[in-house]
């Protein structure tokens, strides 16, 4: 399916219709391709107006990341909420990671993308990334309650598997067929679940 086009601004609120323009246009020519001028143009607002709400480029960015990441946030809890176990939690949010880059694919690249000072300059956007990362972290602490080492050692390896199934999915040209992102995300759940039970044999740390 083609991005949708950003609708040219006419009245109401502004800096929400300046972080859904840049969307679209990431959409179209990546983080790097994005900029104010050209945002203005597509919404028909003259190129001072951004400034009113965001000071610079970067600024704008970092509040579509952080719009970003509340959605990410809500599509891993969203498919862990059917599981009643942690292991199903953590394989559903798996899954959830790799549909969300599949489904979500200019969202999916400002998160990983955007290269912002989240530690200092950027507060708000630091926390959205905390609110992810604490969603998998609770998970894995119900596996390895004794091992804080272990569980921060687990958790990593687990979203470099979702993230490595969510790239091996993006990476392809073209839109991927539901079929395929379908297929994709239950074998990040299935090797979650593996993962899972392979680092419980090897430490007495994870149950």
């Amino acid at each position: 399916m083609p991005a949708a086009q950003p609708k040219r601004y006419h009245h109401g609120d502004l800096k929400a219709a300046l972080i859904d323009g840049a969307i679209a246009l990431i959409a179209e020519r990546g983080v790097r391709g994005f900029s104010l001028a050209e945002l203005s143009r597509r919404i028909g607002v003259s190129m001072a107006a951004p400034y009113r709400h965001f000071p610079s480029r970067d600024e704008l960015l970092a509040a579509v990341a952080i719009r970003a990441l509340d959605i990410f946030a809500q599509a891993l809890a969203a498919e862990a909420s059917a599981a009643d176990s942690p292991q199903g939690r953590l394989a559903g949010m798996a899954s959830g990671y790799v549909r969300f880059a599949a489904e979500q694919r200019p969202l999916f690249s400002v998160v990983f993308g955007v290269g912002l000072d989240k530690k200092s300059r950027y507060p708000q956007l630091r926390r959205a990334y905390e609110n992810v990362e604490e969603q998998l972290a609770a998970c894995v602490a119900e596996l390895c309650p004794a091992d804080p080492a272990a569980a921060d050692q687990l958790a990593d390896a687990i979203e470099a598997t979702a993230h490595g199934y969510a790239a091996l999915l993006t990476d392809q040209p073209g839109l991927p067929s539901r079929a395929a992102i379908n297929r994709a995300a239950a074998q990040a759940a299935r090797a979650t679940l593996a993962l899972i039970e392979g680092r419980a044999a090897l430490s007495g740390g994870c149950r």
